[in-house]
């Protein structure tokens, strides 16, 4: 069991980001009154506090903004060291915390990426980038 992915929260907030991985489509929120996208998933607007927010469907398409390689890992994430943590900043302009896959020498700040996603369990799948 402690060998085993930590399976995300899902709520009401995140239900139809997570139901969109699942059919391998990454969406995010757009605010209806001020016309910013969201990320991570909420209720009510960070920007302007509206509660009028849309799911559109992201390109999925980025930069890294920033990133670390990770050497020590906990848990059932041991094993799979060395990899590479990184924040992407979206073409519409949220970011999110991800996995960067391929090769680690060729990850750096500004490098586009797009969305891919990966099989984490029978009931999980992660939404992951990799350069391109």
């Amino acid at each position: 069991m402690e060998n085993q992915i930590p399976k995300p929260l899902i709520d009401g907030d995140s239900k139809p980001f997570w139901d969109g991985i699942n059919r391998h489509e990454l969406w995010i929120q757009l605010c209806e009154s001020c016309g910013k996208h969201i990320f991570y998933p909420r209720a009510i607007c960070p920007h302007c506090f509206s509660e009028s927010i849309k799911w559109v469907q992201s390109k999925g398409i980025g930069k890294i903004y920033s990133y670390t390689v990770v050497h020590r890992a906990f848990g059932s994430f041991h094993n799979q060291t060395p990899f590479v943590i990184a924040i992407v900043e979206l073409d519409e302009g949220v970011r999110m915390m991800t996995r960067i896959l391929g090769e680690r020498s060729k990850v750096h700040i500004d490098e586009t990426v797009k969305v891919v996603f990966e099989q984490a369990g029978d009931e999980l799948t992660l939404p992951y980038f990799e350069l391109i």
